[in-house]
């Protein structure tokens, strides 16, 4: 089944970003493991990273922080 039939809908549980990075945490990045901080410090970390680098480009701080999002989908049972 195509991920866009099975996740398209967005029905499979509600959240708002701040849940969906809060859940972010829960997971150990298979790419990068040996990292001893949140995954949502990282999303945060990118995000002021862009911030501070272009100030004036709003929709790039949010799509630095938004970027690992959908990482959360290991937690039903996609692979990483």
């Amino acid at each position: 089944r195509p991920q866009s039939a099975q996740y398209g809908s967005c029905s499979l549980r509600r959240m708002s970003v701040m849940e969906a990075l809060e859940l972010l945490d829960q997971l150990v990045d298979e790419s990068d493991p040996d990292v001893d901080f949140p995954n949502s410090f990282h999303a945060f970390q990118t995000a002021e990273g862009i911030r501070r680098a272009h100030p004036d480009k709003d929709w790039f701080h949010l799509v630095g922080l938004l970027h690992d999002l959908g990482k959360v989908l290991v937690l039903f049972g996609e692979p990483q």
